[in-house]
């Protein structure tokens, strides 16, 4: 499993993904073999979840820098480094560790997920070097609409697919639009190569948290939503959401002390304090730092709505956070386009208030009745038998037959 987010990076939802499945795909006949990166290689680490490896997985940590902070010259590092990312040098640690892998253990399968491109690059170079089938998994799509912007990148993304197309055994997705996105522009790929298995929530990391739930609203008492992880600028552009609060204070509509919404560990945590202020409300939206990840649920289950912003460009993906909120069951708050694949999900599921995330009028109409349902207990909740569809154990098992298949077992 080449795998660039694995403990103890800290900071990306995939490293869950990972981590579960490499502990749960060993309850369906499959032993893992982890090649990582050096943890100086991750922009931020936490122990957290190195208690949880599985204590029978072999973790391998290739030699790797981040060509940002470990290659930079006065402040500037050579751009060569940086595509298709800036953990390339971590290719060529990888390549001779992942070889005496493959000698020691054999494996019947290599597979790699994106969206490190590297990892990738490892995965298809693991391949060719020893013929071993590869599963290429892609968490977020390599090519989408404008993305990546930078020509040579772009280019290289899309050499990348290209021979992940060809020489793939398996080409994973997380959602359905995506998967049908690929085969759009690889339409000699046969359907029957590219499989969906979304991300999801690990039930035992939910124990208890039930317990914190906050009820109906006492009168006059504040209604506090969280919002929980990185507020992307463009992906996830708070700003409508800001100018319709500040519209409905200047109306009236909401009261001082009535509504608190923390964005926990937004990212440019200097650029939202900035917007915060220029529209006042500084004592409505606050900015929060990062907790470790079990701190993090437990900060939203104590919550009494969850927020989730999405842009019309992922409408081809669902942030991790969402299958999380779901578990929790809170309302939710989703500012997304209908087309997209977080609302078919949310939808799904339910306990939804959903609004598009650019349409400030609708915003400032709908929030207050959100509001006041979640302050009477009025608000539906996601319906636990369909959540639980979700579950990593089982996406573990959809990857087992998915690689079962690839081995011939």
């Amino acid at each position: 499993m080449v795998a660039f987010h694995y403990p103890p990076n800290a900071g990306s939802s995939g490293v869950q993904r990972t981590l579960k499945f490499s502990r749960y795909v060993r309850d369906f006949g499959w032993q893992p073999v982890v090649l990582s990166a050096h943890p100086r290689a991750y922009p931020e680490i936490s122990s957290e979840d190195l208690g949880t490896l599985p204590s029978d997985v072999l973790v391998v940590r290739a030699f790797s820098l981040d060509a940002r902070r470990h290659l930079a010259i006065r402040g500037s590092s050579p751009g060569v480094l940086g595509i298709p990312d800036r953990w390339l040098s971590w290719w060529l640690g990888a390549l001779p560790a992942g070889l005496q892998l493959v000698r020691r253990h054999r494996p019947a399968a290599i597979w790699c997920t994106y969206p490190i491109a590297t990892a990738s690059l490892i995965g298809l170079s693991l391949h060719r070097l020893t013929g071993i089938p590869w599963v290429a998994d892609f968490r977020d799509p390599m090519i989408d609409g404008n993305y990546p912007s930078e020509k040579l990148t772009r280019r290289i993304h899309e050499w990348i697919e290209g021979r992940a197309a060809a020489l793939a055994a398996r080409l994973i997705f997380t959602t359905s639009s995506a998967r049908r996105d690929f085969l759009s522009r690889h339409p000699s790929v046969p359907a029957s190569r590219c499989v969906v298995i979304p991300n999801g929530y690990d039930e035992p990391d939910f124990a208890g948290l039930s317990d914190l739930a906050r009820g109906v609203c006492a009168r006059g008492r504040q209604v506090r939503i969280v919002h929980a992880g990185f507020v992307y600028q463009d992906e996830r552009d708070p700003r409508p959401l800001l100018r319709a609060l500040s519209r409905l204070r200047k109306d009236g509509r909401l009261e001082s002390g009535s509504l608190r919404i923390d964005l926990r560990a937004p990212g440019t945590p200097d650029y939202y304090a900035d917007l915060v202020q220029s529209e006042g409300l500084q004592d409505v939206v606050f900015i929060l730092p990062a907790l470790p990840y079990r701190e993090a649920l437990r900060d939203s289950a104590s919550a009494d709505a969850l927020l989730l912003l999405q842009g019309a460009a992922c409408n081809h993906q669902i942030p991790a956070k969402a299958y999380e909120y779901l578990r929790l069951r809170r309302p939710i708050l989703a500012l997304t386009p209908a087309e997209s694949e977080t609302a078919a999900l949310l939808d799904e599921c339910g306990g939804v208030t959903r609004i598009d995330l650019l349409d400030e009028d609708a915003i400032h109409e709908r929030l207050p009745s959100f509001l006041e349902s979640v302050r009477q207990g009025a608000h539906s909740l996601p319906m636990i038998e369909r959540v639980a569809r979700y579950a990593r154990h089982a996406q573990a098992r959809a990857l087992a037959t998915c690689l079962d298949e690839v081995a011939g077992f």
